[in-house]
């Protein structure tokens, strides 16, 4: 092997192959899928809950050691497979091993998440908690779970790549989603309509260069207003709505005399 071999990849390119390896993972993968539907709803209800920041980074260290000892097993299993084809008690054991990883970051995850959310919903201040007004980590935590389901919509929908066209307009989702966030918190008509036009014509755009079509961008539209609403609507309702007795303590009974 030529030194000129060894040189350094352009930084874009290695990124490139890198999301290119978790999009094979997802595609092939049933487990990979199940988890990152599982990651996206666990996070979204962490969101809609108004999980403090600690019990947040806590649920997404979890997914990510999930996601990654699920990819590392996938590159274990293509590696053995890719060296015997027939039975061999030791690929059998290497493959059993990686699994076995999985599985390990799987419960550690559940369990957290158990008490994560144990927690919270246990706790007399929650009504309180979800009429606060969002906070700056409640728009950027739903700004990145919109990416991760527009990526995996691409990635499903296995149409153009994950940066350029796919079944579900990025460009489009990312525009209605900021409309999204005015429509619901600035009572005020003519700025409603005006966000609502701007993101219309960025999605007009994509339509126009053929890059999506109508349904595609009409898919990220729809998918930001969605969360959009889940976020920033659904937390208040459920706080004026939740029936205070669930967040009581029952009364300790009284010991015998």
């Amino acid at each position: 092997m030529s030194h000129s071999s060894w040189r350094a990849k352009n930084p874009v390119v290695s990124f490139r192959h890198a999301v290119e390896g978790i999009a094979h993972a997802f595609r092939t993968q049933r487990n990979m899928r199940f988890h990152t539907i599982a990651f996206s709803l666990v996070f979204l209800a962490g969101i809609i809950l108004r999980l403090p920041r600690v019990e947040m980074l806590a649920l997404v260290f979890c997914a990510a050691l999930v996601l990654i000892t699920e990819l590392f097993n996938t590159a274990i299993e293509g590696t053995v497979d890719m060296i015997t084809q027939s039975y061999h008690p030791a690929a059998k054991f290497v493959k059993d091993i990686a699994a076995g990883a999985v599985l390990i970051s799987a419960v550690t995850a559940a369990l957290v998440g158990a008490v994560v959310f144990w927690g919270a919903v246990r706790l007399e201040s929650l009504p309180v908690r979800l009429i606060q007004p969002p906070t700056v980590p409640v728009f950027a935590g739903a700004f990145v779970l919109l990416l991760l389901l527009v990526l995996v919509g691409k990635i499903a929908g296995k149409k153009g790549s994950l940066l350029q066209g796919g079944v579900i307009s990025g460009h489009s989702a990312i525009a209605f989603y900021l409309a999204g966030i005015i429509l619901f918190l600035v009572p005020q008509p003519a700025v409603v309509v005006l966000s609502l036009g701007l993101a219309a014509l960025v999605a007009q755009s994509r339509v126009e260069t053929k890059v999506h079509t109508l349904r595609e961008v009409a898919a990220g539209a729809v998918l930001a207003l969605t969360l959009a609403a889940l976020v920033l609507k659904v937390p208040p309702w459920l706080g004026y709505h939740l029936p205070t007795s669930w967040f009581s303590l029952p009364a300790a009974s009284p010991l015998p005399k």
